[in-house]
């Protein structure tokens, strides 16, 4: 029998700071990576309202959905197929906050430092898909 993958969803915080795009990153004590928001999706709850609640609870900030960016897809610490999928997130408002006990530090980073700092591999590929979606925005 295979193993029920498991689902989870999150997001990728957006702001342009002097022309330049930054993204929000959070590093786990727990684990000591640095990644993307996500969690698990709940019973009952869409994969786009688990990505705006778990960025809301793991960062403080309020987001609004974007372009859907590239899912991963990897075996977690439990040896488990998981899937997330992910959303290019605008900024709404809240105050900037580490979840306690979850996150210990959440950094707004360029692009380039981004992929630097991040931890896994696969997480580059909503770096590039950040990338394209945004060359794809008309300009103002």
């Amino acid at each position: 029998m295979t193993e029920a993958v498991v689902r989870a969803a999150g997001g990728v915080p957006v702001r342009s700071v002097d022309g330049e795009v930054e993204v929000l990153l959070i590093h786990r004590a727990r684990y000591g990576d640095w990644t993307f928001p996500k969690g698990k999706v709940e019973p009952g709850e869409t994969d786009e309202a688990c990505a705006l609640r778990e960025v809301e609870e793991e960062t403080g900030l309020r987001c609004s959905l974007g372009p859907e960016l590239p899912s991963t897809r990897y075996t977690d610490a439990k040896g488990r197929p998981k899937r997330v999928r992910y959303w290019q997130l605008g900024v709404l408002g809240g105050d900037l906050q580490p979840q306690e006990g979850e996150v210990d530090e959440v950094r707004w980073v360029s692009l380039l430092a981004a992929r630097d700092l991040l931890t896994y591999g696969h997480d580059g590929a909503l770096i590039d898909g950040l990338a394209a979606s945004i060359a794809h925005e008309p300009s103002d």
